[in-house]
């Protein structure tokens, strides 16, 4: 199951901060995740400020 940042998001680095995999990085508009990359463990959902990141 990957993870998505929704147009929710504020580009506060949060998520990116908080990832164990830095499978998060700032986007054009938003912070985007590589689903290669991101280890589906859940950290950033529970750290967005703004409920910006949804399970896929």
């Amino acid at each position: 199951m990957a993870y998505v940042i929704t147009d929710e998001c504020v580009s506060c680095g949060t998520c990116a901060d908080v990832c164990p995999a830095e499978a998060i990085s700032e986007g054009d508009a938003k912070y985007v995740i590589d689903a290669d990359a991101c280890l589906d463990c859940g950290t950033c959902e529970s750290e967005c400020p703004t409920g910006a990141i949804v399970a896929e």
